[in-house]
Formats: structure tokens, sequence, C-alpha cells
């Protein structure tokens, strides 16, 4: 009977478990974001420091906002299917061979149309030389070149002769011997970079140079026009090869960051839409010219009056679209008209006392339409300027008795939930966040206000992130951020750059 018993309930299990993977296999789940340019990034192998070089290369491609970016560091067994999602592939890699699955794979991915991007020591790979492993050091391992790969890449070392090696790292000039191509287009025609200078590849027939620089024999060059960056058109794909970047201060070089963006856009897509840097621009614009896409916005963050760890200026880490400056008090920041000169206003101070000529100079700021989002403690700032915390902000810390109102009330370190209310742009990225930070009690809130997100703590009025109704700017308020554990939380940075960005209208 037992047995019996056990038999059926395993048929049982297995039936509820096949139904619920049937479920599970309707739902799509979206693995990439839509629109961006698929990016798959081979490493994990390398004679050069590809655990700072991989790294910095993938922040520069999703910084873009042009890519969504993956990595592998274990390329040996990708196959056809692995690589069917990706438009392109960057190469940060220099080590033994995949193996013919593998290898086949990639021919087969470029030649099919889709896009390939070789960075510096790539060009060493799979050449038939001894490989290396870290720091130049021989593995005891020699493999038979891959032929397709030279042909893929366009260059390669070689035992020559002339045999493929470099001068010491130097500065040296790149020179753009191609300036029409669409990667160069619209930039500077010679550039200076501290880099290791390639010299004497192996070049295929196909391999299209765009820029060259000149190995000064007093250096230990060959004295020729080295091919630094070219192109290969491969089956109906591309591929792009740059001999910059031999670390990541060379990588910070204007030149490699623009190439390289928009090379790997060209070899993904055969057209470039990624803006020129204001480092590789051909023509000087004055202050204030429009470039291509949009110039990071310009925020005066102004604090004063209250305390506050120094964790709140890693608040803005990683927004390379947002460069803010800092007041250290109000009278600092509205001494002067600073309409043209920022977008957005960051209140994180606590203040009161304001003259009549800063009152003028922060009305005109916020009536001009600019964007303002106003942090924590400030709203307490002008408690007598009905204006201000009225119209404006939309709320109120009452820092003491008004009428039948009882002064507000705070704690500090007060676990919470905090979750999203409402469907909003400031929010979009923002899941439910648990944290530590402190909570207030009793304020004055407009009932116009669109709350953005309600905490769970019973110490707490409820709302601590809302929209004011003022119609001539766009404002926000948010309650979280008193100290460091808030700071530091991903969700609260992401929640605050967003709502900087909304403020200034870059979301919609």
């Amino acid at each position: 009977m037992k047995s019996k018993f056990l038999a059926r309930l395993l048929v049982l299990m297995a039936v509820a478990l096949s139904g619920a993977v049937a479920a599970t296999a309707q739902v799509t789940i979206p693995f990439f974001q839509p629109g961006k340019i698929r990016v798959l990034i081979l490493s994990g192998r390398n004679n050069h420091d590809w655990r700072s070089t991989t790294p910095f290369l993938r922040k520069t491609l999703v910084d873009s906002g042009r890519f969504d970016v993956r990595v592998e560091e274990e390329p040996m067994g990708i196959t056809a299917a692995t690589l069917a999602a990706y438009d392109v592939l960057v190469l940060d890699y220099d080590g033994p061979r995949w193996g013919p699955v593998t290898e086949q794979a990639v021919v087969d991915f470029v030649r099919s149309g889709k896009g390939l991007v070789a960075v510096h020591a790539a060009s060493y790979s799979f050449s038939g030389l001894e490989v290396l492993g870290d720091n130049h050091r021989l593995m005891g391992l020699k493999e038979p070149p891959w032929p397709e790969y030279l042909e893929m890449i366009g260059g390669r070392w070689t035992a020559g002769p002339p045999k493929t090696a470099h001068a010491p790292r130097h500065c040296f000039t790149v020179e753009v011997v191609d300036p029409g191509h669409p990667i160069f287009d619209g930039m500077k025609e010679s550039f200076v970079v501290s880099d290791e200078l390639y010299h004497s590849h192996q070049m295929s027939p196909d391999a299209h140079v765009l820029a060259t620089a000149y190995d000064d024999p007093a250096n230990g060059g060959t004295g020729k026009d080295e091919p630094m960056i070219w192109t290969v058109n491969y089956g109906r794909g591309r591929t792009l090869y740059t001999a910059l970047g031999h670390d990541t201060s060379a990588m910070q070089e204007g030149i490699f960051v623009t190439t390289f963006l928009r090379g790997t856009e060209w070899a993904a897509t055969g057209a470039v839409t990624l803006p020129i840097s204001a480092a590789t621009e051909a023509i000087p614009q004055s202050a204030g010219a429009s470039r291509s896409g949009p110039q990071p916005l310009k925020l005066l963050v102004v604090t004063g009056g209250h305390e506050y760890p120094t964790t709140f200026y890693t608040v803005f880490e990683g927004a390379t679209d947002l460069h803010w400056e800092h007041a250290v008090s109000n009278h600092d920041a509205f001494r002067d008209d600073i309409r043209s000169r920022y977008d957005v206003l960051v209140l994180y101070d606590l203040e009161n006392q304001i003259s009549e000529a800063e009152k003028t100079h922060l009305r005109d700021f916020v009536e001009s339409g600019k964007g303002i989002v106003v942090l924590h403690h400030a709203i307490a700032d002008y408690q007598d300027w009905e204006w201000w915390y009225k119209d404006v902000v939309g709320g109120k810390y009452l820092l003491k008795t008004e009428g039948d109102r009882p002064a507000s009330t705070y704690k500090h370190d007060e676990e919470q939930c905090v979750k999203p209310v409402m469907r909003h742009p400031i929010t979009a990225r923002v899941s439910v966040m648990h944290l530590w930070d402190e909570v207030y009690k009793g304020m004055w809130i407009s009932p116009d206000v669109k709350v953005l997100l309600r905490t769970d703590n019973p110490l707490s009025d409820g709302p601590v992130a809302w929209v004011s109704p003022y119609p001539k700017s766009r404002v926000v308020y948010i309650q979280l951020g008193h100290g460091e554990t808030a700071h530091l939380y991903p969700n609260y940075r992401i929640l605050v750059q967003d709502a900087v960005r909304w403020s200034a209208g870059r979301l919609n």
C-alpha cells in the first residue's frame, strides 16, 4: 500500500510540475532593453588588465544610452544560439583559441551581417604565436593560427619578418586618413594620445585604414606611418579594429571613447548616430552652442543650515549626463541671477533667512520654467514664505506650532518599505525600497500634489515623494535622504537622478 501511495504521489507531483513548467514557458521575459543595440563583450583572458578594461568598456557603452551590454568571460563553448540575440561582439580578449564550434559561430555571426569590434591586444589572439598570459607571461602554449580571424579583423601580430611589436609607451599623434568615414565624420584630423604604438601588423588586403600614427625611430619605432584604426567588410558584416586602448588611462582619451562608441554602432548597424565628444570635434564651438545629442544638464546643488554625511556627494555618481556645482549656502546660491547658468536647482539645505534680492533670484529661476528638486530637510526651508512652501514645493515641515497645527516630528534610522503608488517617469526604474532612513510626521502637504511614493512606517505621514502642482516649472519633493544608508542605496540614487532629469524635461 505504501509503495502504491508513493507512486501515485510521484505521478501527481510530476503532472503538477509539468503544468508549472508549461505555465512558466508562456511568460515572455524581456532580456534586453527595447531599441538598444545588443552587445556581447568577450573577455576573461588577456595579457593586459582585462579586469579593469572590460568593465570600463561596458560602462562606456551603457552610459552612452545606445547599447544593452552583456559580458562573457569564458567564450569557449559559445554556440550560434548564444550569439543569435546580439548585434555586435566586442573582443577585449587575448588568449587560447575557442574551439571549432565557437569559432565557426563567430565567423557565421559576422558573415550574416552582424558586427565585430576588436580592441588593442585582440590582434595578437589566434595568430599562431605563443599564447601570452597575464603581464605578457608566456604560457607555454602554441596553437595554429585561425585564418578566418585575420580575414575578419584585418590585421594581426606576426613573428615576421618584420616582427610585430611596439615601442615603449609614449605620447604620439594619431592622424585621420579617411575623415569621410561615418566613424570619423565631423571629427578633428589629428589627436595626441598616450598609448602603445603597435607596428608591423600583418595586414589583410581587405583592411581599410582610417587612422595612422608615425612610429618615430628615435623611440624604437619603424619610421613609418603605422595603421592604428581600420575596418573590414566581412561577408555582409562589418568589423572595426583599434590598436589604441592599452589600459583604462588610454581608454579615457577622447579619440578612443568616441571612435569606440561610434565604431561599435557602425559595426552593428552600418550607420552612426552617436554624437562627437567635445574633445574630438572638428570645429570648436562657442559656449552654449548645440552639438549633436543632448548636452549634460547643469545642476546647482545647495546645502547649508543642516549637517549631513559626505556620502551625499556620491548620489550623482555614474550619471555622466548630470554635471553639478555646489553652493554651500542659499546666500552663495542666490546672490546673482542664475537662470542662464543652470538647468536644475537641487536643494538639500535648511534655511529660513533670505534677503529680498536673493528671493528675487530664486523666484526668477523657478518662474523661468527650470527644474526644481527639493530633498529631505529642505522641506523646512522658508517657513514664512507662503509662495515657496505652498505654491512651489507643495509641502512644509513645521518647525514650530502654527495655530492649531502642532510642530512636525521626526525619527532617525527607521526601517521602512517605500512603494511607488503611481506610474510616472521618475519612478519607472524604481522598485519597492527597503531601507533605514529618517521619517517625518505632521507635515502640511498640499492636497493637489501627485504622490509618487509612500512608506508603511507609522511614524511617517505616508507620502515621501511627490510632484508639485506648480504650473510654471517641474518641481519634485523627495523626503528620503537623511544619511548614508539612503545615499548609498542604488534605488535612491536612481530616484534622485531621474527626478532631476524629469524636472529638466529629459524624461516624459
